[in-house]
């Protein structure tokens, strides 16, 4: 007897509704976004605590943070790809892969730790060549020597809370930096006042609390991963001492192209603050203001960044070709979404906010006030489409494309963006606010390639 091909076989699935492609990103963005937060909050943390030491000790802060993070933006990119390697196989059901994914990750977060710290440990030197003053890069050394031993694992934290993140669990990474918050404040204040015994180390005794509390976070993570279900499934530490160089290669492919953005979009900040500062102090003053508000809002969109990443990964991992574009889009509309609602924020208590950041006895502060206030109302449309062109490179991350958003990060950050800024503050009579707006301008036109980047490859 002869049946019929396919009478036996099952009706497709069908197509589950947005909404829950909706509730979905947010379950898995919503503790990232926070973990993101709570981040910030140590390192606010840590600069109320430094600006108590006086304004030299401000700056050497603001100066060792560069050497740190230039330093170590390599090895956040390369962090940053253990998590599409790892939702590609989660998608897959290739446990095995996973589990390789993170281990690959925590060698390469060996491997990039060592130059690194070369670096921090001749942070001094540097700033000297860069014609910083003395006395201030001495400070900024005493910080660096404190902070060199927690580059380690810093990155190899980073690299569990990708695994994590991959495998739809990242709830114990925001677990883990709620109770490092207080435990950092604890230690910067007991190593830099020298109470209860501890010595009185100053800013190197602030760089080695922050060390301490990544290590910390670092072992709580592998233990949970080791130990706890659903994690300890992937038996983590399984041939943890053998390194995978084709699994290493895919890494580096994935990851170089992203650390390279960041230094594309942190450059541009920095040279627009250098052009902030040939206008006047208050105009620098102002762009600092409204770029840490900046800074505070990307936090959340680069948390939905993150879960993009995730969600895009294992569609693609499981060869879901719908889900690809839709996990992606969805993440995009809750990214513009929040960002218009933070920005009406914004707009309506502006002057509130800016007050926040200023003392009394400052300088120009109305007029740094005022300025700063006008920044955040023209930085409107930044704010939303920076939002934008995060989710659209998380999106892209998913599928492992990496390379061809770097170029359009040169096009739009440099080729568009930088000369755009200088153009309309020094040939215009805009000022810092022309400055803002061709920031704005070259984000949006990356942030608009992105999209029609991820609409090509998702179809």
């Amino acid at each position: 007897m002869t049946t019929t091909a396919g009478t036996n076989h099952a009706p497709p699935a069908p197509t589950p509704p947005l909404t829950h492609d909706l509730w979905d990103t947010i379950r898995l963005a919503a503790p990232m976004a926070l973990t993101q937060l709570s981040q910030i909050a140590m390192m606010s943390t840590d600069l109320a605590f430094i600006g108590r030491l006086g304004g030299d000790a401000v700056a050497a802060a603001a100066l060792s943070g560069t050497v740190y993070f230039v330093g170590s933006t390599f090895g956040i990119g390369l962090m940053s790809a253990v998590a599409p390697l790892a939702a590609q196989a989660f998608g897959a059901d290739d446990a095995g892969l996973v589990r390789r994914a993170l281990r690959v990750g925590l060698w390469a977060g060996l491997f990039i730790a060592l130059p690194i710290m070369l670096i921090a440990l001749n942070g001094e030197s540097i700033l000297l060549a860069l014609g910083q003053a003395p006395g201030v890069a001495h400070l900024a050394q005493d910080y660096l020597a404190g902070l060199v031993w927690g580059i380690a694992p810093m990155l190899w934290f980073m690299a569990l809370r990708s695994f994590m993140g991959a495998v739809n669990r990242p709830e114990p990474v925001l677990w883990i930096t709620l109770v490092a918050i207080p435990l950092n404040a604890l230690l910067v204040y007991l190593l830099l006042y020298g109470h209860w015994g501890f010595p009185q180390l100053g800013l190197t005794g602030v760089g080695l609390a922050t060390s301490t509390v990544n290590l910390a976070t670092f072992l709580a993570a592998l233990a949970i991963a080791a130990t706890r279900p659903p994690f300890r499934d992937y038996h983590v530490l399984a041939r943890l001492a053998h390194v995978d160089w084709g699994l290493m290669r895919q890494l580096l492919v994935i990851g170089a192209p992203i650390s390279l953005a960041f230094l594309l979009e942190y450059g541009l900040f920095s040279a627009a603050a250098i052009l902030m500062g040939l206008i006047s102090t208050p105009a620098l003053a102002a762009h600092q203001i409204a770029l840490q508000i900046t800074a505070i809002l990307f936090m959340v969109p680069f948390g939905i960044s993150m879960a993009a990443t995730v969600r895009v990964g294992h569609a693609a991992g499981r060869n879901d070709e719908i889900g690809v574009r839709r996990a992606g889009l969805m993440a995009m509309l809750l990214g513009v979404s929040l960002a218009v609602l933070f920005t009406v924020g914004i707009i309506v208590a502006r002057f509130e906010i800016v007050q926040l950041f200023l003392g009394e006895g400052l300088a120009d502060a109305e007029a740094t006030a005022t300025l700063a206030a006008t920044l955040l109302l023209i930085g409107t449309t930044f704010f939303i489409t920076d939002a934008l062109q995060t989710v659209a490179v998380g999106a892209l991350r998913g599928i492992k494309d990496t390379r061809i958003p770097l170029l359009l990060a040169v096009l739009g950050y440099w080729l568009i963006g930088f000369p755009a800024s200088y153009a309309l503050g020094f040939h215009t009579s805009l000022g810092a606010v022309g400055i803002w707006i061709g920031l704005s301008v070259g984000t949006t036109i990356y942030a608009a390639l992105l999209v029609l980047r991820f609409l090509r490859l998702s179809r």
